[in-house]
């Protein structure tokens, strides 16, 4: 069965640092572009980061782009995303997606959700003090 599942999401303050997880079951992540994408309250689903198969390469929303990381661990299945310097309006449910498409040259378009299979449950980032 193919699952995406995602974790490590939680409250934290602003100014701090959270590090999401989404594991892969079923397949093997390292042959998808995988996306993380929000979705906040009364917002559009955003896409706010990427990394892509093709050539390893990274894209990142310019609402993240300074603050999160993207990063593989092939040996454990798994992409994270590293979140630091939160801010109130990272507040959203955060999802995982993969992609069967070598995304490269940190191509924008790997965050347009159209090209996405498989999506995780979801999981809650909450920045408050």
């Amino acid at each position: 069965q193919v699952q995406l599942v995602e974790s490590g999401g939680g409250l934290a303050q602003p100014g701090g640092s959270l590090r999401l997880s989404c594991a892969a079951s079923g397949f093997t992540l390292d042959y998808y572009s995988i996306g993380w994408f929000r979705h906040a309250p009364g917002k559009e689903r955003e896409g706010i980061s990427c990394i892509m198969s093709g050539d390893g390469s990274t894209y990142y929303a310019d609402s993240v782009k300074g603050r999160f990381t993207i990063s593989r661990d092939n040996a454990k299945n798994t992409v994270d995303l590293q979140m630091n310097s939160l801010k109130p309006e990272d507040t959203a449910v955060y999802y995982c997606a993969a992609a069967p498409i070598p995304f490269s040259n940190s191509q924008p378009v790997c965050v347009m959700s159209t090209w996405y299979d498989y999506w995780g449950q979801g999981t809650q980032v909450t920045v408050s003090s």
